[in-house]
């Protein structure tokens, strides 16, 4: 009759850890009943090596159950952050991307320096082409830049999405990496795709990728003037 020895020594299948047990359940539960059917009688597993292997069964349900309890909270994590999202819309959202909208002549980024920079060159780019270049803030920080629309040649852009790029060399020549925000007030949100997205008027951003919100200022209304005489 052939041996089957212990499950938790041989088997490769449980050789690697008890996450791979999880993942398949019903091989572990076949394993050990197949080495109790076909165990030695001359030599039969001893009650320790059993023991053994029920602690290792409890352990694998029990991961297994945390599993599927962590798989809930996560469902329930997004499903509370899509719910959130939906009251952004109105707000001044502040979100981690190089995309901006010029509008009326004039756009606006925020951008993050980890240390101090011998050089910071702003592209500005419509798609794939460059259409400005300025000279950026070289201290460690957070710093703003305005652009008014203004090509490399001094004629003016039209409105649409323009994206900032950023080169900065640290006083070696080396590169330093850079964040770019950009905020705008929020107009909606798509929760079609796997991720959901944060429509920033023309521009769309994961919802990962907010770092902020705030009440968009509010519109001054004129006087009104007393109709009585």
């Amino acid at each position: 009759m052939t041996e089957i020895s212990s499950i938790g020594a041989t088997s490769p299948a449980l050789a690697n850890s008890q996450t791979g047990l999880a993942d398949n359940f019903e091989m572990f539960l076949t394993l050990l009943t197949e080495q109790m059917k076909n165990q030695d009688p001359l030599n039969p597993l001893d009650s320790t090596q059993f023991v053994n292997q029920l602690v290792d069964f409890s352990s694998v349900e029990q991961q297994i159950a945390q599993n599927q309890n962590l798989e809930s909270l996560l469902l329930l994590q997004s499903a509370a952050a899509q719910a959130d999202s939906v009251s952004y819309i109105g707000r001044v959202a502040t979100a981690l991307t190089p995309d901006a909208v010029l509008q009326d002549s004039q756009a606006e980024w925020e951008y993050t320096l980890p240390s101090d920079a011998a050089e910071v060159t702003l592209l500005i780019k419509d798609g794939e082409q460059i259409v400005a270049r300025a000279e950026g803030e070289t201290t460690t920080g957070n710093h703003t830049f305005n652009w008014d629309g203004l090509s490399d040649s001094g004629s003016q852009l039209d409105d649409g999405i323009y994206t900032l790029e950023i080169i900065a060399e640290d006083a070696e020549g080396e590169a330093l990496q850079t964040s770019i925000r950009a905020a705008a007030r929020v107009t909606g949100v798509d929760m079609s795709g796997n991720e959901v997205s944060v429509q920033m008027g023309s521009i769309s951003v994961p919802l990962s990728s907010i770092l902020s919100v705030r009440e968009a200022p509010s519109t001054a209304q004129p006087p009104t003037e007393d109709a009585t005489s």
